[in-house]
């Protein structure tokens, strides 16, 4: 899909025209093929299932009018939050569609992102949990997704950015977005009223700020990099701070020297702040991170605003968030990384016509108002989706969204699978044991990066 704009109007188009009026203040390659699972709730990492042949059916909004059987959904939501909203909505789906249901193959979030191209080039769903950005734009044109330009011309209450985040080269549509997130630093009211904290609004403000916190007794920084993709959101973020957007959407597209300044200084000021950070995050998962910060363990967390599903129910009000500060002033502060998830389908799917059923389905808003009911950490993309039972985490969030002066979709998400699992996930982890030797690091980036982008 084509990378984000760096027009206001695309950020404010996101976000669903209720919210606005309301003035509402996260890898590459090859450790096997994905396992698949069983029809709903039933155990994951089964072999994949092939589908019914299609007859005729109902399509619940989208793709082909012959639609029936069952179809395959390979599915990430491996957390009980995002688990239990597929389950609500792959239900859902087939009381209202006769003749048709879904068989949801649940695998581990990690373990999916890390096989996706074997999985791809093996046996898929017919329908799969994806993200918008270079990476879905990439394995398109590899002829690896399948062609759902039909169901887009039946969608309804989409924007013409969401279109063309949805878009592959050739002009064609290959992707359903269906939520999207930002990241901030995370923090709990409640802590932060206990010790008098404030929120900071430069670098030299959060050091101050995390200063405290460790006289405090607290962590100042919740972090977890076990599965190699969190930490590249601090990447991201600290590169649109020191560099600003255009120049990271342009590293990430392989055409820039990661062996220059601007890259050395991105990593040196990432330095500057890691004691910071909660030690030890080889060791420690996201949802383990984000624990330490539900128990007042930590001051605060750089994550994806699904941090929440790590929250009790009676929590969620507890939870607030910043933009990462600024570091230079002539670059300000309004850059973020937001994804957009979303789904995308096989390029030869076992039941097409169920799959493009499925798919139109799922671009609907009552589809997303589904899902929202069991996870409320994101918000959904659709105008038609029914907003009125946001949480303030989720009006904030779709606030935060649209104020934003340019969007990024994520590093694993906006470079070259290759690159990002390949190069980046032990160059990151590398400088995260060893942060003193950023001249050798970065040149070894640079030369690893020619290799797969070829100059």
């Amino acid at each position: 899909m084509s990378r984000p704009t760096t027009q206001a109007e695309y950020l404010a188009s996101l976000v669903p025209p209720s919210v606005r009026a309301q003035q509402v203040s996260r890898r590459s390659l090859l450790r096997g093929a994905l396992g698949a699972g069983a029809l709903l709730a039933t155990p994951p990492l089964l072999a994949a299932c092939g589908s019914s042949t299609p007859a005729t059916g109902s399509t619940g909004g989208g793709g082909s009018t012959a639609a029936s059987g069952v179809v395959s959904f390979g599915s990430n939501g491996s957390d009980a939050k995002p688990k239990a909203a597929y389950e609500a909505l792959m239900a859902a789906f087939a009381a209202k569609n006769a003749g048709l249901s879904a068989k949801i193959n649940t695998v581990d979030h990690n373990t999916f992102q890390e096989n996706i191209n074997t999985y791809l080039k093996g046996a898929p769903d017919d329908v799969f949990t994806w993200f918008a950005g270079y990476r879905a734009k990439y394995f398109a044109a590899q002829g690896l997704t399948g062609d759902i330009s039909d169901v887009w011309a039946k969608i309804s209450g989409m924007s013409d950015a969401l279109k063309k985040a949805s878009t592959g080269d050739d002009g064609k549509q290959y992707f359903v977005p269906f939520t999207n997130y930002p990241w901030a630093l995370f923090y709990r009211k409640s802590v932060w009223t206990k010790h008098g904290y404030a929120v900071p609004k430069t670098l030299d403000e959060l050091k101050t700020l995390g200063a405290q916190m460790k006289k405090d007794g607290l962590a100042p920084i919740a972090f977890g990099d076990k599965d190699g993709w969190p930490a590249m959101g601090t990447f991201d973020v600290i590169n649109m701070r020191v560099n600003g957007y255009d120049f990271h959407v342009s590293l990430m597209a392989g055409k820039e020297d990661w062996s220059g300044d601007k890259v050395k200084k991105v990593f040196d000021t990432w330095a500057g702040i890691l004691d910071l950070h909660q030690a030890d995050p080889l060791g420690r998962t996201w949802q383990e991170a984000a624990q330490s910060l539900q128990k007042g363990q930590s001051g605060m967390y750089l994550l994806g605003s699904f941090v929440a599903q790590q929250f009790a129910a009676n929590e969620q009000d507890d939870i607030d968030f910043f933009t990462f500060p600024e570091v230079d002033s002539t670059i300000g502060a309004d850059a973020i990384d937001a994804p957009i998830d979303g789904f995308m389908m096989a390029k030869k799917p076992k039941n097409e016509a169920g799959a493009k059923a499925l798919l139109g389905y799922l671009a609907t808003g009552p589809a997303e108002d589904i899902y929202l009911k069991s996870d409320s950490s994101v918000v959904g993309v659709s105008s038609a989706a029914d907003t009125t039972g946001y949480t303030g985490l989720q009006k904030k969030s779709a606030e935060f969204v649209a104020s934003a002066k340019s969007i990024a979709q994520f590093m694993d998400r906006d470079t070259r699978p290759d690159f990002a699992s390949t190069v980046m996930i032990p160059a990151i982890q590398d400088f995260l044991k060893t942060p003193t030797d950023i001249s050798g690091l970065v040149t070894k980036i640079q030369q690893q990066k020619v290799s797969i982008f070829g100059s």
